[in-house]
């Protein structure tokens, strides 16, 4: 036990040196320490999972909830740049002493049981829900569906966005074998929604075995945008007309919103969600890291995890409809379990000069060796950044304004550029 006054700092770095394995995969651990711990549970408890999407989908529904009246906790992971990120209270990060006395709690009952920092994390989640006695609770689950702690709870309704390549190391190598990972977060009895254009046949067999409901996108929910990008909602239960595009960019973001209408929904929860509310929550929406835009000394900066091919795709495809810029430089860096080729080719056409850094991350592509990658790819020159810092200043030396930013690949790339450039920009206050 750490003595009273621990800094969460040193509990987070603590955390990481419990389990042999950073990713150990399982529900049994999570679920014998709920045991011990009766957690009240709310009535309403969502779970999100999917291969892309799901912040967006977690910050949607919070936001119409909690405009709605309800009180909400939020669990999503990774953070960008502070834990705190990753456990919300009606709108609001937990504060440090908060989750060091939900840790506490943890480490009173945990024994000797070997739990990862993301599990460790999740019971600390669950434990401030519950004290805070809470309407709903939204989880987002960390990493495929069937094993991973999030799926230890039981929830009224599941969203699974989409299904494509990412994590093939512990998910499998096609689409059927992480949808069949996805599909582990559906339950006989409650609802479940799918959000992609596309259902994967693992997804319909687990509904079938299940005899649970699903409700899939273009079928039993729809959506029509306008050419003015108003767009309506058509679903089981009503409709909404005339709707405001998202805040969060990218066109994609409609198709998310259309799936958490659904899933609002089919769980009872959308009676007092109307078109207004729509108009006034939705646009207002921001996600650090997530098509986040900065102007800085009048070079935009453009952040965007995009750690997958197709985040890459839909990526490219937001950049292409904004604004032009004069040049785009990419600042990029990945993790090894990725695909390397499968993420830069879709943003060779939006990229005009590349600059390679090594993530944050002890599992971080190096510098050198991913620049070799991407010159191969592309058939350009790539430059190799031995830091952060140096990478950023490079990137500024090079650009001009009317030139564009773009910082991709990973939350340990996109978290540490934007701590960095918002400690430079309160130094100059």
């Amino acid at each position: 036990m750490f003595p009273v006054g621990a800094p969460l700092s040193v509990w987070l770095a603590w955390l990481e040196t419990l389990s042999p394995k950073a990713i150990n995969l399982g529900t049994s651990r999570v679920r014998l320490l709920m045991d011990k711990l009766q957690l009240r549970q709310p009535s309403k408890t969502i779970l999100i999972g999917g291969t892309n999407g799901k912040g967006s989908c977690v910050t949607m529904t919070d936001a119409l909830l909690r405009a709605s009246g309800f009180s909400v906790g939020a669990y999503t992971s990774p953070h960008i740049s502070r834990y705190n990120e990753r456990i919300v209270v009606n709108g609001k990060a937990a504060d440090d002493h908060i989750i060091i006395s939900a840790f506490e709690a943890v480490e009173a009952i945990r024994g000797n049981i070997e739990l990862t920092y993301f599990e460790y994390g999740t019971l600390a989640a669950l434990i401030i829900f519950a004290e805070a006695e809470l309407d709903v609770w939204i989880l987002e689950v960390g990493l495929g569906g069937r094993l991973d702690a999030t799926n230890a709870i039981e929830p009224a309704v599941a969203l699974i966005t989409n299904v494509s390549l990412d994590h093939c190391a512990w998910l499998g190598n096609d689409i059927e074998a992480i949808a069949t990972e996805k599909a582990g977060i559906m339950r006989s009895g409650i609802p479940v929604i799918y959000g992609g254009s596309n259902v994967p046949k693992a997804i319909q067999q687990k509904s079938c075995e299940l005899g649970t409901e699903l409700l899939l996108a273009g079928h039993d929910f729809k959506v029509e945008v306008g050419d003015n990008k108003r767009w309506s909602w058509h679903g089981p239960n009503g409709n909404f007309e005339s709707l405001k595009e998202p805040g969060l960019l990218g066109e994609f973001q409609i198709h998310n919103a259309a799936a958490v209408l659904a899933m609002l929904d089919a769980v009872d929860l959308i009676d007092n969600i109307d078109a207004n509310l729509l108009n006034y929550v939705l646009p207002s929406l921001s996600l650090a890291g997530r098509s986040q835009r900065l102007t800085i000394d009048g070079i935009e900066w453009f952040f965007d995890v995009a750690h997958n091919p197709a985040a890459a795709l839909a990526l490219a495809m937001t950049l292409s409809s904004c604004k032009k810029s004069n040049m785009n430089f990419a600042i990029v860096g990945l993790l090894n379990d990725k695909d390397v080729d499968g993420i830069i080719a879709p943003l060779v056409e939006v990229v005009d000069r590349w600059i390679t850094v090594s993530a944050n991350n002890e599992r971080a592509v190096v510098s050198e060796k991913l620049a070799s990658r991407i010159s191969n790819l592309t058939k350009q020159e790539c430059h190799v950044s031995d830091s952060i810092a140096n990478a950023v200043e490079f990137a500024r030396q090079e650009t001009s304004k009317n030139d564009r930013i773009l910082v991709t690949g990973s939350f340990f790339t996109v978290g540490p550029i934007l701590d960095q450039l918002a400690m430079e920009s309160r130094s100059k206050i």
